[in-house]
């Protein structure tokens, strides 16, 4: 399921339905949500939740979180993709990790 633009944003989801998530300028969303397909995993033990901000903050260009922080767009566009379910936690003990689910071939 794809996000759907709302005056230029996306209306972000949350993992829990009783929970709302505000909406996200459309290009922060899309910068965000490619360096978190791009560092988080398809496969094997997948990527440290706590270590997500700081593998965002590498893959994208400097000044790009100018009117807000990396850490908070991540951690929302990272609640959207697993409400979509594109982001799957782990079941580990310890410190929790994340997949990425593989999109389907055609």
């Amino acid at each position: 399921m794809d996000p759907t633009d709302v005056d230029g944003a996306v209306q972000c989801l949350h993992p829990n339905p009783a929970k709302s998530a505000p909406p996200l300028d459309r290009r922060l969303y899309d910068i965000t949500r490619a360096a978190i397909f791009d560092a988080v995993p398809t496969t094997g033990r997948g990527l440290l939740a706590a270590a997500l901000s700081t593998e965002v903050a590498r893959r994208t260009p400097p000044g790009t979180y100018v009117t807000t922080s990396v850490g908070w767009c991540t951690t929302l566009v990272k609640l959207d993709l697993l409400a979509r379910g594109q982001l799957l936690r782990v079941p580990t003990e310890g410190m929790p990790r994340l997949l990425r689910r593989p999109r389907p071939r055609r």
